[in-house]
């Protein structure tokens, strides 16, 4: 494996290359907007090494009908280091979604956006191999910097604040339903803050704070973990 201090190096140079390519406005009209995917990844071990599967959703946005689904799963070769999260996870990704036989036209992540020291959290990497619009929906707060503490909204649902650190906007607090935990909502790429806002209100039933492809593309992982960490690991 390479040496851990020349991956962070070289993880660092594409983010600050690409970080300057991001696009926050939206790259496309409200009505061409049909299908979203929901995607997310669960890990397991076997001795020493690390496996993950990683599974999109496709609904349509209108009817939250499933209309496509993948999967792809396979051994974790880049260890997990803060920020770098997208490196770990986006050669299963890439490969699900070379698997689903609808295009979504916009993708959603279980994890953040321009939330992120270089504005490149998975979801705004993953924008430049699926040549797509993405938004970050993270269930928990990924702190840009030591000291960036997290604004709390009011208890009531649609209640939001902005997560602004030197004067910068990463990212928005979201509370989906009264009184329930809030959700850390980012655009990736190709879209605004707060188009990704609405369509994150737009996805969230009763049934959960998280949106629908997210939170179905994470029932799907576990399902999917659980089958797959019985099989034999020369099979997967």
């Amino acid at each position: 494996m390479q040496d851990t201090e020349q991956m962070r190096a070289e993880f660092l140079r594409i983010q600050n290359s690409l970080k300057d390519q991001l696009d926050l406005t939206d790259r496309f009209a409200p009505d061409e907007l049909r299908t979203i995917a929901g995607v997310d990844l669960a890990y397991w071990k076997n001795g020493d090494e690390e496996y993950a599967v990683c599974c999109i959703i496709v609904i349509d946005l209108c009817t939250h009908d499933v209309i496509a689904k993948s999967r792809s799963c396979g051994k974790i070769t880049v260890p997990y280091m803060p920020g770098f999260l997208a490196f770990r996870e986006l050669p299963l990704v890439e490969a699900a979604a070379a698997k689903l036989a609808v295009k979504p036209d916009l993708y959603m992540f279980d994890g953040n956006g321009c939330l992120h020291p270089r504005h490149m959290g998975i979801a705004s990497h993953a924008s430049f191999l699926l040549n797509a619009p993405t938004i970050g929906v993270a269930k928990t707060y990924f702190r840009v910097r030591p000291d960036a503490d997290c604004p709390e909204p009011e208890q009531t649902a649609s209640s939001w604040c902005d997560i602004i650190v030197d004067g910068i906007t990463y990212g928005r607090v979201l509370r989906t339903h009264d009184g329930v935990k809030p959700v850390f909502v980012s655009a990736g790429n190709h879209i605004c803050l707060d188009t990704a806002v609405r369509l994150t209100m737009q996805l969230v039933n009763h049934e959960s704070r998280i949106p629908i492809p997210t939170r179905l593309a994470d029932l799907e992982t576990h399902i999917a973990r659980d089958e797959l960490s019985c099989r034999n690991l020369a099979e997967i």
